[in-house]
């Protein structure tokens, strides 16, 4: 039910705006993605500091194939050299890293490093670090409704015992709760299909900061807006002030 929890436990971020900070700076935009690293490590950093248990970044979407060809192989080149450059900081920290998403379709070579990593950090208890990588909320959906289907199909499942809870089980992270914060940089207002299961009831937290420029300060006065606001989950505020 209602939470009086003042600090998010699950943030998720729509990481947008490399691109555009690169051009206002009369660069190319491979140079917004390579900062947007940085600020990866500076927000991560900072919402272990702040307590936050879970923080999911939406690295790379299942529409993101669709971009310049140039560019996808660059997202791809930069995630390999990230993970190689960051996993041990990232260890150091005590922070667990998984990523989410269809990583069947990326090279081998980074698949067997996305799991090099996982498996590093696997046993670490702070943060838990996800990446959505060639991840979307509709093929979340898809993916466990076909998960579902099969189970009824085998015999161990009836179609009648399908409900919220069992769908909500066979989707991507579920035994990790829910996000009580999405933010999203670069002044967009909108989700752009991430998470659309597990964002029900979640605060959204829009900013015209580009992702680059988006460090502790932005993510701090984000978490500050959160605690002032009044979750209510369906019920009333009589309802809250009661319980």
């Amino acid at each position: 039910m209602a939470t009086k929890t003042r600090i998010p436990a699950h943030i998720a971020i729509i990481m947008d705006g490399n691109g555009r900070w690169a051009e206002r700076q009369g660069k190319q935009r491979n140079a917004g993605h390579r900062a947007g690293v940085e600020s990866v490590r500076k927000v991560m950093e900072a919402c272990g500091e702040s307590g936050v248990k879970v923080l999911t970044l939406f690295a790379f979407s299942s529409e993101n194939w669709k971009r310049p060809q140039s560019e996808v192989n660059l997202l791809m080149d930069l995630f390999l050299i990230a993970l190689k450059q960051e996993i041990k900081r990232i260890n150091r920290r005590n922070v667990r890293l998984r990523v989410i998403g269809d990583v069947s379709a990326f090279p081998h070579k980074l698949q067997q490093r996305i799991m090099d990593a996982e498996e590093l950090t696997a046993g670490n208890d702070g943060l838990l670090l996800q990446i959505a990588a060639n991840y979307g909320g509709r093929w979340d959906i898809v993916q466990a409704t076909r998960r579902l289907a099969a189970e009824v199909q085998a015999g161990r499942l009836k179609l009648a015992d399908i409900d919220e809870v069992s769908m909500g089980q066979a989707m991507s992270f579920a035994d990790v709760v829910e996000p009580d914060l999405l933010i999203r940089t670069g002044g967009e207002r909108r989700i752009s299909n991430f998470m659309l299961w597990q964002c029900a009831y979640t605060e959204f937290y829009f900013t015209d900061v580009l992702w680059p420029d988006f460090h502790e300060q932005e993510i701090r006065a984000a978490i500050k807006d959160f605690a002032g606001r009044e979750r209510r989950f369906g019920l009333t505020g009589n309802q809250l002030e009661s319980d």
